[in-house]
């Protein structure tokens, strides 16, 4: 008797001094330092969601100065935020992923013109000089050519910069509605009028989730529980709480502090960035074969990618609710 008494305590010792179940590691790069457009993710790692679904997530800041894209083809991370343009351009390149989720139904680039000057639909900008970037002249500038008529000799150099914009009443820029009114809106006597393109017909999915097809193929399980997890955070997010997602990007970047974090927010819900669109309907992070073939069709007719090119390849529903 005593010494199966003193098995079982020999056991339960063990069983005390055990290591929890291992956590699957997963790095997940970011497009951008992190922010608020970033609140999903964040919110998920910061409450415990990733690790009850058994997920170690590294979230890896972006800059200017890093591919995401190349480190998630590369294989030096696991998956990546992108839009439908990353997975695009990269099977356009021979390389294959897929987009498994996207959490903005709406892009939140905006054209920002000054208040008084004539401008109230986008429409009122075709053959104005506008301020756009390198990397956003083979994005969004396309779909302006090809569906209402934009030419390139209304380009201007953008220095991602203000003070060319607020020095010339009748400057335009490109812009991000989350952030329009209160960045350049403080320095103005009149908030700034911000044309949000995805209002437009501008259906470029954004803050989206991709990976290589050898790690999907490899590990669907752990995509899936990725998936999920940064979809109940993002419901938090648009439920209001979002506090813990505030606190973990702040304490990284505190540029903008709390004011600059809540007028984002508020900015995604009334806007209806992330609810709104596909979402609607099939729940956040949700995408449609429908609205990737119409993209992909208009961004076709611009010229950035050939006919030949198969669009499914580009995405997958297999990680998504569907109707």
């Amino acid at each position: 008797m005593m010494v199966r008494l003193a098995a079982f305590l020999a056991m339960l010792a063990a069983l005390a001094a055990s290591p929890a179940l291992a956590l699957d590691k997963v790095s997940f790069g970011l497009n951008w330092v992190p922010e608020a457009e970033h609140c999903g993710f964040f919110q998920a790692k910061a409450t415990g969601l990733y690790e009850r679904a058994g997920l170690d997530v590294e979230l890896r800041p972006g800059n200017p100065n890093v591919n995401m894209p190349l480190l998630v083809a590369s294989g030096e991370l696991d998956m990546g935020m992108g839009s439908s343009f990353t997975t695009l351009n990269l099977v356009a390149k021979g390389i294959k992923a897929r987009t498994v989720a996207a959490f903005f139904q709406k892009d939140p680039q905006t054209l920002v013109a000054h208040a008084g000057q004539g401008v109230a639909r986008l429409e009122d900008l075709k053959g104005r000089p506008i301020m756009v970037g390198g990397f956003s002249r083979n994005e969004f500038w396309q779909f302006l050519k090809a569906r209402y008529g934009f030419t390139d000799d209304q380009l201007r150099p953008f220095a991602y910069s203000a003070a060319p914009f607020l020095a010339d009443k009748r400057a335009v820029q490109q812009g991000y509605i989350t952030e329009d009114a209160a960045l350049l809106g403080k320095a103005l006597p009149e908030p700034p009028v911000s044309i949000l393109l995805a209002d437009y017909g501008y259906d470029n999915y954004a803050t989206s989730i991709f990976a290589t097809d050898a790690f999907i193929a490899a590990k669907p399980k752990l995509v899936r529980a990725f998936v999920e997890a940064s979809r109940k955070g993002w419901e938090a997010c648009m439920a209001g709480d979002y506090e813990p997602a505030m606190r973990a990007v702040l304490a990284l970047v505190p540029t903008g502090g709390e004011e600059l974090f809540r007028f984002k927010m508020d900015q995604m819900k009334r806007r209806g960035l992330v609810e709104g669109g596909d979402a609607a309907r099939l729940g956040l992070g949700a995408m449609t074969e429908a609205r990737w073939r119409s993209f992909f069709e208009v961004m076709t007719q611009a010229g950035l990618y050939p006919a030949s090119l198969d669009v499914r390849q580009a995405y997958t529903l297999d990680f998504l609710a569907q109707p």
